[in-house]
């Protein structure tokens, strides 16, 4: 385990000075996942024997460089939410639609990670098709939290939460599109970044909503997530939505100086409902970073009350739209008994698709239809645009905010399967930042009473990952937490 604890920075200075080999790495990382996976099915696909040969290469060639001519990432293993594509590697979106689909191309964060010398372990597994809070409606099977293997990892990135909180994976890509890289990072005790939409591109990210998804880093530490955006982070020709934007070195921002920045504290999102241990250490962390420096202050972001609804309606119907290329047709899964072509798509769609994707589609397609689109849909991002203007005013006033991730800590597997209102509700204080196509952060900033993480959420303006990651890594020194679990 004592590699599997290092930094990412930390394990490159122990590559580059060979002191570690790239397989040694990878050994003690196969031998965790062994370990852990009856416990946890974090993985839906471990890539041994392919790891093991780039591991072996990445020995070989280490040899022959400098220690200058090391990558950052070089023959470090990395593991990927599997809604991202990596070339010759199985990518389910842990759907039965797609359960023997093989990808044909790196996505473009994969190829920069591997630019970098990355190896890939494996696939995490996901709600179906990244439509959860859970990580319990995959095909394959729910993914359990390494603090009480009763209870869920958060969704839809659980699996990558999991994995990096179980040190069965030294770092992770995930994606967000209403909170699943932060509150599965807050459920599991790790660092969840959502960076600003248009900073990493989506070419390869099998799209769920696509005005909303984004993919960023799961990692040990603020430190990790900067230094994976670092390599993730830049415009691409392949995604019309990645922003032409200089990309910054991210951990150069974490050098501690938050004295004078200003932090709001929006009211609607510390209401009755959060639960009162979440408040405290939400608070008691607000309190170090006023040591520090800090400024807080209220504010208020009125339209925020809107967000579920608005995002419930807004990611369904492209939901609906973006899943209607799977039809038995080309690449996925088909029905075996048919009469025609229209009897195909049918069966398929109802034996290959989950119950929450089915629910999502139905949604979706219904408020694009003729005499709804109005009602709903245009309703909607007319609303949309207000959440976006209530924190372009806000941020007139401060240069963060901090609020909760969950008002609630992991709770129990099944709990709410049987409500997906409830379900929803888990995501209430993550979801309009998506829709505001804002950075965010989760990092953890306590444990309730049962030892259980709580996170935190740092929001900041948008294409500002410097300041989130800054206030995020304040926070994690002045707190020094232990966050290793038991499993």
């Amino acid at each position: 385990m004592e590699l599997l604890n290092k930094s990412l920075r930390e394990l490159h200075r122990l590559i580059k000075k060979k002191e570690v080999k790239p397989s040694e790495v990878l050994r003690e990382l196969l031998n965790r996942i062994d370990e852990t996976e009856d416990k946890l099915n974090a993985y839906i696909t471990v890539s041994r024997e392919k790891a093991e040969k780039k591991a072996k290469l990445a020995d070989e060639e280490l040899v022959k460089l400098s220690e200058d001519e090391v990558p950052e990432l070089f023959g470090i293993p990395l593991s990927i939410k599997d809604n991202i594509n990596v070339e010759n590697v199985r990518m389910t979106c842990g759907s039965k639609i797609l359960k023997d689909f093989v990808s044909p191309y790196d996505a473009t964060v994969i190829k920069r990670l591997r630019g970098k010398g990355a190896i890939f372990v494996g696939k995490n597994n996901l709600d179906e098709f990244a439509m959860g809070s859970s990580t319990e409606t995959s095909f394959f099977g729910p993914t359990r939290n390494p603090w009480d293997l009763e209870r869920v990892p958060g969704g839809s990135s659980g699996g990558s939460a999991a994995s990096v909180s179980a040190r069965s994976a030294i770092a992770s890509l995930g994606s967000d599109t209403g909170g699943s890289i932060r509150q599965p990072a807050s459920f599991c005790g790790v660092v969840g970044l959502k960076p600003t939409y248009g900073r990493v591109s989506r070419y390869g990210l099998t799209a769920f909503a696509s005005s909303l998804d984004q993919i960023g880093p799961i990692t040990k530490s603020v430190e990790d997530a900067a230094y994976l955006l670092n390599v993730i982070a830049g415009q691409d020709s392949k995604d019309a939505t990645s922003a032409k934007v200089p990309v910054p070195n991210f951990l150069e921002a974490l050098n501690g100086e938050v004295k004078g920045l200003k932090a709001g504290l929006p009211r609607e999102y510390f209401v009755e409902g959060v639960e009162p241990e979440v408040k405290e250490a939400v608070l008691n962390a607000v309190k170090e970073l006023e040591k520090l420096g800090v400024e807080v202050v209220e504010v208020s972001l009125p339209n925020t009350k809107y967000a579920v609804e608005t995002y419930y309606i807004i990611a369904p119907a492209e939901a609906s739209s973006n899943l209607g290329r799977f039809d038995g047709v080309r690449y996925t899964y088909r029905a075996k008994d048919y009469k025609d072509l229209i009897d195909m798509y049918k069966k398929t769609r109802a034996e290959g698709f989950g119950d929450e994707v089915k629910r999502r589609i139905m949604i979706g397609t219904y408020t694009l239809s003729a005499g709804y689109y109005d009602a709903y849909y245009l309703k909607a991002q007319k609303v949309r645009t207000l959440i976006y203007q209530g924190f372009q005013s806000v941020f007139k006033e401060v240069d963060f905010l901090i609020t909760p991730v969950s008002p609630e800590t992991a709770f129990k597997i099944g709990e709410k399967s049987s409500d997906p209102i409830k379900m929803y509700l888990s995501d209430i204080f993550t979801i309009a930042v998506n829709l505001a196509g804002l950075p965010a952060i989760s990092v953890p900033c306590g444990f309730d009473s049962k030892g259980l993480p709580i996170g935190l959420q740092v929001i900041g303006k948008a294409f500002d990952e410097e300041t989130v990651l800054k206030v995020a890594d304040a926070v994690e020194k002045s707190l020094s937490l232990s966050l290793i679990p038991s499993v």
